[in-house]
């Protein structure tokens, strides 16, 4: 939620920041899978299919709230926009493509489409993070200056209204684990007091429980 009359930009980051995590975790998580592992390439292929979804929904929220409001707003920069909207478009061709191969590779755990979805995500990740960079550097700055805050609220909503609601504490998790101590208690502080004791009562637990068994180690951090 945005203050001071400013939309909270800062939000978009953290945001971020967890996709790069993830995207650049992932291809190492699956590269280790031997192969006719069954049991763990269901479980990784749950984790990548739940990764891929919010990615999705995260870019088709900019493409639905942003990126027109900022064609309209600021003319002079309409060659960066479209090169984030082409950015999204190879992006999301990358999340077709594993779409695509992980439905094999969970049944069969076979060497040749766990190297074909490494090989995709690796792509991914390199796509993404050029446009992560690009973003943060030079949109989320026009962001400031030419959305208000109800405009970047509602975009904020929407991606919270794409969240499965049994994996909501989950994903908060997944924001929250290299957030600062300030971004933790803002984006805690969004929530209803009922849900911010579950999350400390219920929610870290789980959390740290899924990052075992996605990850393999136990997930200390508090």
């Amino acid at each position: 939620m945005s203050t001071d009359n400013k939309p909270a930009i800062w939000e978009m980051v953290v945001v971020h920041r967890a996709f790069r995590r993830e995207f650049k975790l992932a291809p190492r998580l699956i590269s280790q899978v031997a192969p006719g592992d069954r049991a763990r390439a269901e479980v990784l292929a749950d984790y990548l299919t739940e990764l891929l979804t919010g990615l999705h929904h995260h870019h088709s929220g900019e493409d639905k709230l942003l990126w027109p409001l900022l064609l309209e707003r600021v003319s002079l920069e309409a060659d960066l926009v479209h090169t984030m909207e082409a950015q999204h478009e190879k992006v999301g061709a990358c999340i077709a493509d594993l779409e695509e191969l992980l439905p094999a590779w969970r049944a069969e755990a076979d060497a040749g489409r766990r190297d074909r979805v490494v090989n995709t995500l690796t792509l991914l990740n390199d796509e993404l993070v050029a446009h992560l960079d690009q973003e943060e550097e030079r949109i989320l700055p026009l962001v400031a200056q030419h959305l208000t805050v109800a405009e970047w609220d509602a975009l904020s909503e929407y991606g919270r209204s794409q969240l499965s609601k049994d994996r909501l504490l989950i994903q908060l998790g997944f924001l929250l684990e290299d957030a600062t101590p300030a971004e933790r208690d803002a984006f805690l502080a969004l929530l209803p007091p009922a849900a911010r004791v579950l999350w400390r009562l219920v929610g870290l637990r789980q959390y740290r429980k899924e990052c075992a068994r996605v990850r393999g180690i136990t997930f200390a951090r508090s």
